[in-house]
């Protein structure tokens, strides 16, 4: 299973930007999906997960600001990020939590995407 994340870059602050993120390969199933960011100097921080039914939790400093959707059939995860801020500067990784069936033992793993850079400035 491999993830590949798009949508970042240098934006204003107040402004709104997306994030996707696809997973791609053959035979697993994924369960919860998110996004993480860590910016410099800091630790990885989740920032907003989804189940696959379609519940979703953010974190505090994005409460209200950022939005989460998925399409099951596609395997993808979408970031909507209103009003953004320079403390959202910060790299962007997207997760699946994934499940497989490999030579019959179930194996559950957590994938992570690439990173997409988010830069909140004037």
């Amino acid at each position: 299973v491999q993830l590949q994340a798009s949508g970042g870059g240098l934006v204003q602050p107040g402004v709104s930007l997306t994030l996707s993120c696809a997973a791609s390969g053959n035979g697993f199933s994924i369960t919860d999906m998110g996004w993480s960011r860590q910016a410099p100097g800091n630790q990885r921080e989740l920032v907003v997960g989804i189940t696959s039914d379609g519940k979703s939790k953010s974190a505090d400093p994005v409460k209200g600001r950022f939005t989460i959707s998925r399409d099951n059939a596609k395997n993808t995860v979408n970031l909507q990020m209103n009003y953004l801020k320079p403390d959202d500067t910060a790299v962007y990784f997207c997760y699946a939590n994934t499940y497989e069936n490999i030579a019959g033992t179930p194996v559950v793993s957590k994938v992570w995407g690439q990173g997409t850079l988010v830069t909140v400035s004037s």
